[in-house]
């Protein structure tokens, strides 16, 4: 294969996607990406975005799994103009389709056997040869044919020549004609291949731009044989534009596997708590770009947008830059629609509001939804607290003797704001002739139980007069007074 430059072509009918996603497993992080591409694309030209769950196989096909595609789907923000087409339901245009190349000699019935077929791919193997289908029935009389004997229907490839494909992101692409082979279009038991089923499904949606993964280039020398045969029997089949993005690699260079971490976005979603905009804008940014631009809302990419943008490149997954985008995106955050969420991961939240109030110093320094709401975990502790074993290394006699101090400053406190705690702390820590960090450490370890949180004085606000001398009187050394 050689390649070139290429364009998007868009053509001069409406821009119609589609996204056509195998049941058979979650919605893997390169086909939801695969999925905003086609939007984007069809929303920047004004057209139109489709779905087709490709369903055919049956066996492997689930109900579960068209939920969860289309939940994540709709988590990111893809929407479609159309109800979903379910390729299984199409069988019999599918059939119509071949019978057609048949009928018109584009198509011709193998009456070869297992066994013959392996004795082919046998002396090719022997010979160092390409395994393919020899054609022994192209230009064979079907009535030389055991009466009865099973056939499959295949294609008439072209022979001579070249097929070129101008690819919007791989470029010029060729490939010799005497490399295809006749490829099975209907099975012996009547049912379509992918490959045609295909075909018939996007000229029926009037996709225009076929936009994929590049493992899918292969497949469109075999598909486009169908397209042109068709389009030689009845007009209308025009070729589609074709964009075969590069795969997504892990951060070594691998393509994309378990062992790089999470690959369905429900993981992402569910337990990794990253924002649907976090994941939309990262994959995104994976294999496109535009300038120096790195936090890009669906807005903007609509407006941004386009397959010239798509890198040649793999691009590779690194879980770190998302964590940190995914940050960028909690700081932004609505504080109520936060709140909502980590509650949702929390058990014993009493107070939904108090979890509102306290966002802003939570959301500061998280990377996603499961650190505010480990962080948030303080305000609705029961005492006695656990302690951590760092915590617990901070109370010493010496500590408690300085909590007890706190404990007695703050009692006499009315005006239970940061400004004035923070003050009155301070002149405490002066008075004692020490730094603020020696009352500070043994105050955060009896409050929350840890070494880190927000800043102490938002903590003790957050908690509140009674509660927050409740937990520091339960550490302090000498007995606390009355609050």
């Amino acid at each position: 294969m050689a390649s070139g430059a290429g364009g998007s072509g868009v053509t001069g009918r409406e821009v119609v996607t589609r996204f056509a996603p195998s049941p058979t497993g979650f919605l893997h992080i390169g086909g939801a990406r695969t999925a905003l591409f086609n939007w984007l694309f069809a929303r920047h030209n004004g057209g139109k975005a489709l779905l087709r769950i490709e369903d055919t196989d049956r066996a492997r096909s689930t109900q579960e799994a068209i939920d969860a595609i289309i939940s994540g789907l709709d988590w990111l923000g893809i929407d479609y103009d159309e109800a979903p087409v379910f390729q299984s339901e199409r069988g019999s245009r599918h059939v119509e389709i071949a019978e057609a190349l048949l009928a018109h000699g584009h198509a011709y019935r193998c009456y070869a056997t297992q066994a013959e077929l392996e004795e082919m791919r046998a002396a090719q193997r022997a010979a160092k040869q390409p395994l393919r289908y020899d054609g022994r029935w192209r230009d064979r009389d079907p009535s030389h044919a055991p009466p009865g004997s099973p056939f499959v229907v295949r294609i008439k490839a072209p022979k001579d020549g070249e097929t070129v494909i101008e690819d919007a992101v791989q470029g010029t692409v060729r490939v010799n004609n005497s490399e295809l082979d006749d490829h099975i279009i209907l099975r012996s038991d009547g049912t379509p291949t992918y490959m045609l089923a295909v075909v018939v499904d996007d000229n029926d949606m009037g996709v225009t731009h076929v936009i994929r993964g590049d493992d899918h280039l292969n497949n469109a020398f075999r598909q486009l044989p169908i397209i042109r045969a068709m389009n030689a029997i009845e007009g209308g089949w025009p070729d589609p534009v074709y964009a075969h993005i590069p795969l997504i690699h892990g951060a070594d260079g691998a393509k994309l596997s378990k062992r790089h971490g999470a690959l369905g976005v429900e993981a992402y979603r569910d337990e990794m708590g990253v924002l649907p905009e976090a994941l939309f804008n990262y994959l995104l940014r994976l294999g496109w770009g535009y300038g120096d631009e790195d936090v890009i809302s669906p807005e903007r990419a609509i407006e941004l947008f386009d397959i010239a943008g798509i890198g040649k490149s793999p691009s590779r997954f690194d879980l770190a830059k998302l964590q940190n985008l995914n940050g960028i995106y909690l700081r932004k955050g609505d504080d109520a629609r936060l709140a909502a969420l980590v509650a949702g991961r929390m058990e014993g939240v009493a107070d939904i509001e108090l979890l509102h109030r306290a966002m802003p110093v939570l959301k500061v320094r998280a990377k996603d939804i499961n650190e505010i709401a480990e962080g948030a975990s303080f305000l609705f502790a029961q005492r006695p607290l656990a302690m951590s074993e760092k915590a617990q290394s901070l109370l010493d006699e010496e500590a408690r003797d300085r909590l007890a101090l706190v404990h007695e400053r703050l009692a006499a406190h009315g005006d239970w704001t940061i400004e004035a705690l923070e003050a009155s702390v301070k002149a405490l820590a002066e008075e004692l002739g020490l730094a603020l960090g020696k009352l500070a450490q043994p105050l955060r370890a009896a409050l929350i139980g840890q070494t880190t949180s927000p800043g102490i004085f938002d903590v003790l606000v957050l908690l509140g007069r009674d509660e927050s001398l409740a937990r520091i009187g339960a550490q302090a050394r000498a007995p606390a007074g009355p609050l």
